[in-house]
């Protein structure tokens, strides 16, 4: 288990990042549902996770006074014939969100990819904001996702120099499958798979 400590300089608010356990599957959702709204899972990214396991080693929780308050996950993916990773959602709740635990959670995320020997992240979110973390468009210019989004907001990492070089094409999941259960929603299906 990956944990770090840290006490951001906005507010001083202490809270740990962690490796994300099963006892955290329905904090995550409640979470995802209040930072994202209850149509969540029929946003574009969502066809990237829908019925797959994240990478391993790569889900992170951030707690305070033992409850949690963020989450990132990365999933595996081709990106235009290039293994990578797309990461997302990062959420932290909402009235923490300028307490650094969504950058704390970024480069847990980021960190953890790259020593991993991943080569590669994509996402769909913010310029501005992943920029910080060396996301780039010029990184995805050529890749498309399997649905509607905004062109300027899909942005990618290279981990190892030139690993995005001349990827073109569609973004495809390639992780594991999540195994088959019901549930509400279709969430807590995999609430009995193993999370990383």
């Amino acid at each position: 288990m990956t944990t770090l400590e840290t006490t951001p300089p906005k507010k001083s608010l202490a809270f740990a990042i962690r490796s994300e356990r099963d006892c955290d599957v329905a904090a995550r959702e409640k979470l995802l549902d209040a930072c994202f709204g209850a149509d969540r899972e029929s946003r574009t990214c969502q066809r990237l996770r829908e019925g797959r396991l994240p990478a391993d080693g790569l889900a992170f929780t951030a707690t305070h006074r033992r409850r949690l308050v963020g989450t990132v996950r990365l999933w595996h993916v081709v990106a235009g014939g290039k293994d990578a990773l797309v990461l997302g959602p990062l959420a932290v709740e909402p009235g923490l969100q300028s307490a650094g635990i969504g950058a704390a959670l970024m480069r847990q995320a980021i960190g953890t990819a790259r020593a991993l020997g991943h080569q590669a992240i994509v996402l769909l979110g913010d310029a501005p904001y992943y920029a910080r973390f060396g996301f780039a468009a010029a990184e995805a210019a050529d890749l498309v996702l399997p649905g509607p989004f905004e062109r300027e907001r899909l942005l990618g990492l290279e981990l190892v120099e030139g690993a995005l070089a001349r990827a073109w094409g569609m973004i495809v999941p390639t992780g594991a499958k999540a195994p088959e259960a019901r549930g509400h929603r279709g969430r807590v299906k995999r609430l009995a798979a193993k999370v990383a």
